[in-house]
């Protein structure tokens, strides 16, 4: 098995390249799918090979996902692209109403077998409508799975696996780990929907963080290691479902908890799994409250200054755990 180093970016296009190859029912559409100003380098060249299956469209986000929810009820298997995932908003009908209850609807004898893919574009003086991260407004919604990879060999596992997958998979990723590096075996494999992992272990304190928060949560996990501080952080992966049982069995481990989460806070996904616990048996077993660290419940800013405030870092990370472990 062949493995090499592929940036974040390189990953999911090399997935999305392999799957084409393989499934003639599979296809790529979204506005500026051809153009590393929308996508970087996650879809560089596949219109070269695979020209009438890669289809930038006009803008009109109801439009595109309508067409591939439809494309998916006819036996495709779309790959629908949102460079920038505030926009889903205006594809909500189509998600909600249709991609995510059809299933349902047809008494199992319809499936939708769609990828939906969100570019949470954060950043670069962007402000609201082009910078936000609604991961968690999906995973409220029954019918969606809902994925999140934070490394490269996850990006490319975790779309080979939400393109198999015959229903909706709502497939998340962030442009500031487009050029992380990682890992990734040549062939095709599957990372497994619904299955979270531990990237550092630890006794200290349990952090679960999302996405590009668990990237900044692992760096700051092996520097307080040098510190004598032992953190353990798990990747959820999957926001929806979510891997209930890896976060137990870290928790009786450490009996603390942190969640690291780049959307709001309020009914957010950091919520969601602080009520998990809390409403479990886990809870007894804890040493101190569950704790969050996310965004601010206000809007992305469009300064510098401002996003500095604004956004997670490192330093925040490690002023958070280091206030915890204290306790």
């Amino acid at each position: 098995m062949s493995i090499r180093e592929l940036s974040y970016g390189e990953a999911i296009c090399e997935a999305l390249s392999q799957m084409l190859e393989i499934n003639n029912k599979v296809f790529v559409i979204g506005v500026g799918v051809n153009s590393p100003w929308y996508m970087g380098n996650s879809t560089k060249d596949l219109n070269k090979k695979y020209n009438d299956r890669i289809i930038d469209i006009p803008i009109s986000e109801a439009g595109i996902t309508g067409i591939g929810v439809g494309a998916a009820a006819s036996g495709m298997r779309p790959v629908v692209c949102h460079p920038r995932m505030d926009f889903m908003y205006l594809a909500m009908d189509a998600i909600i109403n249709h991609a995510s209850s059809a299933h349902y609807m047809f008494g199992g004898k319809v499936n939708i077998p769609i990828v939906i893919r969100g570019v949470i574009n954060r950043g670069g003086e962007q402000s609201v409508q082009h910078s936000q991260s609604i991961h968690a407004m999906f995973a409220h919604v029954p019918g969606l799975k809902v994925v999140m990879p934070s490394t490269a060999y996850d990006a490319k596992g975790l779309m080979i696996s939400a393109i198999k997958d015959n229903g909706p998979v709502i497939y998340i990723d962030d442009r500031w780990l487009y050029e992380t590096m990682d890992r990734v075996p040549k062939n095709i494999y599957d990372v497994p929907i619904g299955k979270g992992i531990i990237r550092h272990e630890g006794k200290d304190l349990t952090v679960v963080a999302t996405s590009y928060a668990c990237h900044l949560a692992n760096i700051v996990a092996e520097k307080l290691e040098k510190e004598h501080a032992s953190i353990e952080v798990m990747d959820p992966r999957t926001i929806k479902p979510f891997d209930f049982y890896t976060l137990k069995e870290s928790l009786h481990k450490t009996r603390k908890l942190l969640i690291i989460d780049g959307g709001w806070k309020t009914c957010g996904f950091a919520a969601e799994v602080s009520a998990m616990v809390a409403e479990s048996k886990l809870f007894s077993i804890l040493k101190c409250p569950i704790y969050r660290l996310t965004l601010p419940d206000c809007h992305a800013p469009a300064s510098k200054v401002l996003e500095k405030e604004y956004y997670l870092n490192e330093a925040k990370i490690k002023s958070k755990i280091e206030e915890i472990i204290a306790k």
